[in-house]
């Protein structure tokens, strides 16, 4: 019993209706200001004095069709970008598939080049690694481009960085060659192949200026980034 008195005392009353009445005279914008409440009341359908009064059904209608396309907006984003997400995977396992085949350097260079480009749906994609002063003819091929030593460290911005992702910025020659020109977007990742295998990247150019674009998910990239690491330590013992 005495519980029960208890929460009796610690109940907030609820205001009568003339309280409401009188503080919705005062606030005579508080509906602007809590329109999700106009999808909980139940106003009349039909008013004797028409030139007096404020719709507000017709209103609620309003709202609700708004309500209605915000959802199906939503819904259709949500579709948009799981079957571009899907898509995206699709072409990321062909293009591992691709660069499994390689049976050497010169081979994953050239998957790199002529496959990759297709299956992932960019402009350019190139093998680059850093200059050594000892000389891996393995890697002095067609299609292995060579950089400077450091230079990999200046593009990721980092030593810690993996990839680097860029929009509307023109390629770097030191990356794409004779095609930088066509590179507006580039994703740039770091390969680590370890062993004899000197610091490199994997360069994906796109025509396209928001292809790669800041906070988009790179685990894609690094996936097929960590396939041509193995490939390289496996060509070069």
């Amino acid at each position: 019993m005495s519980r029960k008195r208890d929460d009796a005392a610690l109940a907030v009353p609820l205001p009568s209706e003339a309280q409401v009445v009188e503080y919705l005279r005062v606030h005579p914008d508080f509906l602007i200001r809590h329109p999700e409440l106009l999808l909980v009341l139940s106003p009349p359908s039909r008013w004797t004095d028409a030139d007096e009064v404020v719709d507000l059904q017709a209103f609620m209608i309003d709202r609700l069709r708004e309500e209605v396309d915000r959802v199906k907006g939503a819904a259709e984003h949500l579709i948009h970008t799981s079957r571009s997400n899907m898509s995206t995977q699709n072409r990321t396992h062909q293009a591992v598939v691709t660069l499994l085949a390689a049976d050497s350097v010169a081979d994953l260079a050239e998957a790199v080049s002529d496959d990759l480009p297709a299956l992932l749906d960019v402009d350019l994609a190139t093998l680059c690694f850093e200059e050594t002063d000892t000389a891996l003819p393995e890697l002095a091929v067609p299609g292995v481009r060579r950089l400077p030593a450091g230079r990999v460290e200046t593009l990721l911005g980092g030593i810690d960085r993996e990839c680097a992702l860029t929009e509307e910025m023109p390629g770097d020659p030191m990356l794409f060659g004779d095609g930088h020109g066509l590179v507006l977007s580039s994703a740039v990742v770091r390969l680590s192949a370890s062993g004899r295998c000197p610091e490199g990247v994997l360069a994906l150019g796109s025509r396209h200026g928001r292809t790669f674009h800041s906070g988009q998910g790179t685990e894609l990239l690094s996936f097929l980034a960590r396939v041509i690491e193995n490939c390289i330590r496996r060509f070069l013992g």
